[in-house]
């Protein structure tokens, strides 16, 4: 089913797409996307794709997420996304493993972003939260990531616990991709529980990263704005 899978895909490559994906994604030399190659495929046609082969086998998606070709990852996430949600309880821990077993793979912060909270976060959202704690204080940038995004399924569910706690972790953290990530789930949990966030960022925001306070505000009034932007 691989090769049948990337034949479908590469029928969609566009080149100029793929130029411009190369950019937007940071690429270059010492970048966060470093050496990361694209065929220029929209997440919507993957998603076409996805619905052609959706009893595709971990064997396979293995294959996927081990390519270099960053539609093929993201392909295989969303293949996963949507065995997970269709999976019953006991079948979850499979692809829960799986996630983890592959986690490597899941580096950049679209692949985070669309799979965390759907496979990491729905699993933990009744269990305990360990493995949260160990990737969120891990040197690896996309398993930190990981661990804040995952909080955005509880956060649907107004628990707010574990957002805050990482989000305090991460006060101090010095990647640009952590701070906007965590700006933008304290930026969820205001919208369910506004005193929440508010009780947060009066004890924090004079030490908060800017990007990660812009973030956090960013829905507030601007007069609100302006007082928290004021250190």
């Amino acid at each position: 089913m691989y090769s049948e899978i990337t034949k479908e895909l590469k029928k969609l490559k566009d080149y100029k797409k793929a130029e411009k994906s190369k950019l937007f994604f940071k690429t270059g030399a010492e970048e966060y996307g470093e050496g990361d190659k694209f065929l220029g495929i929209a997440v919507p046609q993957q998603k076409k794709i996805a619905k052609l082969f959706p009893n595709t086998s971990l064997t396979d998606l293995k294959k996927l997420l081990n390519s270099q070709i960053h539609e093929y990852r993201s392909f295989a996430l969303i293949i996963l996304v949507n065995q997970f949600k269709k999976a019953g309880k006991e079948e979850r821990k499979k692809f829960f493993d799986f996630y983890l077993k592959n986690i490597s793979q899941i580096n950049n912060w679209d692949l985070v972003d669309s799979s965390a909270p759907y496979i990491v976060g729905e699993y933990l959202k009744d269990k305990e939260k360990n493995i949260l704690y160990k990737l969120s204080s891990s040197p690896g940038l996309w398993r930190r990531r990981i661990a804040i995004m995952a909080t955005f399924n509880f956060i649907r569910e107004n628990n707010f616990k574990d957002t805050l706690k990482i989000a305090e972790k991460y006060l101090k953290d010095k990647e640009d991709l952590i701070h906007k990530a965590t700006g933008w789930m304290l930026r969820e949990v205001g919208k369910r529980d506004l005193k929440t966030e508010e009780k947060f960022l009066k004890k924090y925001y004079k030490q908060m990263p800017r990007t990660m306070l812009r973030y956090a505000i960013e829905k507030f009034p601007e007069n609100k704005r302006k007082k928290f932007l004021k250190k």
